[in-house]
């Protein structure tokens, strides 16, 4: 569980930048980037994650995950999800799945 409650995906990124996680990692197929840098399913632990739905738009839903890489790396990961998930591995997605809020 969360020990904190953001609004807005954000509120949300801005809380946990203070806290520490400043990178930004991007989802490929089966592993999260950040610049040269690639971690496979196993290079990284997710910390919390935060699930927002859209008022009126699906478009608009989103997952955040605060994410530490096993040499201690800490970042962001956003993606969507629903109609506007990214493709992703099926290894990557029951990574992912399994903190759902």
């Amino acid at each position: 569980m969360n020990a904190i409650a953001y609004d807005t995906v954000t509120e949300a990124v801005n809380g946990l930048r203070q806290r520490g996680f400043t990178v930004d990692f991007n989802l490929q197929e089966n592993c999260i980037v950040c610049h040269e840098d690639k971690f496979d399913v196993n290079d990284f632990e997710i910390v919390e994650v935060y699930r927002f739905e859209g008022d009126s738009d699906p478009s608009d839903e989103a997952v955040v995950y605060a994410i530490q890489s096993v040499n201690g790396i800490k970042g962001i990961l956003v993606n969507g999800y629903g109609i506007s998930a990214d493709a992703m591995s099926a290894e990557m997605a029951r990574k992912l799945s399994i903190h759902k809020p």
